[in-house]
């Protein structure tokens, strides 16, 4: 370990390969029940860390709660924000 690191916490691997996160960890990494972390080598050493709060089908599901909208065309879509300009600078 270089001078800047510091052990915070220490583990027992179970029988099965498990391992419980010390509270100290799950305080730093924001991390609860259900939250997913993630392992990389980064070559010296395995670095744990959280992993994005939201998988990318939660997010999907939020933007797009009725389903994927229909295509449009290129030509729809420029028509589409032709009026949206033209309505939004109106004189009124």
């Amino acid at each position: 370990m270089s001078s800047e690191e510091h052990k915070i916490a220490e583990s027992r691997v179970t029988a099965q390969g498990q391992i419980s996160i010390p509270a100290e960890v799950r305080r730093r990494l924001g991390i609860g029940p259900g939250s997913v972390i993630e392992w990389d080598d980064d070559g010296e050493r395995i670095v744990v860390r959280r992993a994005a709060r939201y998988s990318s089908s939660e997010v999907h599901e939020e933007v797009f709660p009725y389903g994927v909208p229909a295509r449009r065309s290129a030509e729809e879509l420029e028509a589409g924000i032709r009026a949206n300009v033209k309505k939004r600078h109106a004189r009124r």
